[in-house]
């Protein structure tokens, strides 16, 4: 299901107002990711580039083609680890803060 402009510039606006979500957005990307649910994980990450540093900037500073970060990013992307964790690794030197995995039982 294709987003709306709407849709889009809530999220742009509300990571604009709320660091607080803009934070929670790319941990809950990151933990989808780390839980197996690929499709949404890249879904919820591809909002927060677009809201955030954009693909355009982050093609350059990752020396990707934005076009195929986009794609990687979108429904059928097949992103190889070594992407997606220099991509995170990016978005989070970005931010200033980094995650750190936890075991739970």
């Amino acid at each position: 299901m294709a987003l709306t402009r709407d849709f889009k510039e809530t999220i742009k606006n509300r990571i604009e107002r709320e660091p607080a979500f803009r934070e929670a957005l790319l941990k809950e990307g990151i933990e989808c990711l780390l839980n197996g649910e690929v499709d949404t994980g890249k879904a919820i990450l591809r909002d927060y580039i677009n809201a955030t540093i954009g693909f355009d900037a982050l093609g350059t500073a990752t020396a990707k083609s934005p076009k195929s970060l986009m794609r990687m990013f979108g429904p059928k992307g097949n992103p190889q680890a070594r992407n997606i964790f220099e991509i995170i690794a990016h978005l989070q030197k970005q931010e200033g803060f980094h995650f750190k995995v936890q075991t739970v039982r």
